[in-house]
């Protein structure tokens, strides 16, 4: 059976997508995130059957929260102990909405009989992924120098179920449907 890899995410603005970009960094070992394809991961299915996606996206459809402001604050990585992975970017103290919105998107995926992971969520933009090549010291030079960093706030008024393409140069991520936040019901 065909599956496709897929994952629920909040889209950036382009002007929060550069201002993310301007901390990029030429550091042998560390392979950036395209400025384009930066996003806020709410949930990471990973690869399901195809045939399922439209069952995913007619469940996405009964989330309803307002839509809210966010700010985009602070650096990171993953895992929080041991070598570095992945670098990020976090979104401060965010908004209790975007946790309901991570809580409801949840719970329209299990409805539909989807397993999950239902491990702690640090809401993140994922900046980059450290290969073993990266210099020692390399990311906690970048972390200190960037631990105050602010992206202006932006208002997030939808989130979409996007496909996610493993190619040569780095995963491509398309948008297969949007979600408008609103109110319920």
């Amino acid at each position: 059976m065909p599956t496709e890899r897929l994952f629920v995410a909040i889209a950036l603005p382009a002007s929060v997508r550069e201002q993310l970009a301007a901390l990029y960094e030429p550091v042998r070992g560390i392979a950036w995130t395209r400025p384009e394809q930066l996003h806020l991961t709410l949930r990471f299915l990973g690869d399901v059957d195809a045939a399922l996606g439209e069952t995913l996206a007619a469940a996405l459809t009964r989330v309803r929260v307002e839509p809210f402001v966010l700010p985009v604050a602070g650096t990171g990585v993953f895992p929080p102990r041991g070598p570095a992975r992945v670098l990020w970017a976090g979104v401060g103290h965010g908004h209790p909405r975007l946790h309901q919105l991570r809580q409801q998107v949840d719970d329209a995926l299990l409805a539909t009989g989807l397993a999950l992971d239902v491990r702690f969520f640090r809401p993140h933009v994922t900046l980059g992924r450290v290969q073993a090549g990266a210099p020692p010291g390399a990311v906690a030079q970048f972390l200190k120098r960037h631990r105050a960093f602010e992206a202006a706030p932006f208002r997030a008024e939808s989130f979409q179920l996007c496909v996610s393409e493993l190619k040569a140069g780095g995963a491509v991520h398309t948008p297969k449907r949007e979600f408008a936040l609103q109110r319920s019901r």
